[in-house]
């Protein structure tokens, strides 16, 4: 899934919301098992930077590289994007979600019980997404993670809404996926408890 000499450079990135300037002349590396964490005040850009190496939100000046990766896929088609939001369907099962997942990012249906496992929603595989609680919502959007490996991780918030039982089980994902040559981009006001990784500050701008 990764290699040893994996790296994500940012160079001279610039941001722009609604016309108005959050960040720029934005420089960073990361290499291979290695986190990058984002921290800052609100409306500072952690979520745009994390849109914008997602390939979800335009790069006005400055360039992305992940050197090492697939050089026929883009970053984003490399990557694992976690939002504020969950992106579930209420109607569908636990186990209709993350098949359906899997499916449409070409994983492996192998590792849809062992994603289940390392989320603890093996049990309620068969239940509706819209019995779910918060906590339970966002443990399966990070399902994901697992049933899909991707080499770069972009996580927003990755925390929200997890018992202290949860946020442990996402420790320890985070952490394996690090020891495996993964690289995380982890916007984040808490401990994440990560083994290896450097932050990055951003400064006041407009809302993120």
């Amino acid at each position: 899934m990764t290699t040893s000499d994996l790296r994500l450079i940012a160079c001279d990135l610039t941001c722009l919301r609604g016309g108005r300037l959050v960040f720029e002349g934005l420089s960073f590396e990361v290499a291979a098992g290695t986190a990058l964490v984002l921290t800052g005040p609100n409306g500072s850009g952690k979520s745009s930077l994390l849109r914008q190496i997602a390939g979800l939100l335009d790069i006005p000046e400055g360039n992305l590289l992940l050197k090492g990766g697939d050089g026929e896929r883009s970053i984003a088609e490399q990557s694992h994007y976690v939002g504020h939001l969950d992106a579930l369907k209420p109607s569908m099962s636990v186990i209709e979600t993350l098949r359906f997942h899997v499916a449409y990012l070409e994983g492996e249906r192998a590792l849809i019980d062992p994603a289940l496992e390392a989320v603890a929603l093996g049990s309620l595989a068969d239940l509706p997404v819209a019995y779910l609680s918060a906590g339970q919502k966002r443990r399966l959007a990070l399902a994901r993670l697992v049933a899909v490996p991707r080499p770069l991780w972009l996580l927003d918030e990755p925390s929200v809404a997890l018992d202290k039982a949860s946020v442990e089980r996402l420790q320890s994902l985070m952490n394996t996926h690090l020891r495996g040559g993964g690289i995380i981009v982890a916007a984040t006001h808490l401990d994440l408890g990560l083994e290896r990784a450097q932050e990055l500050r951003l400064g006041a701008g407009v809302s993120a």
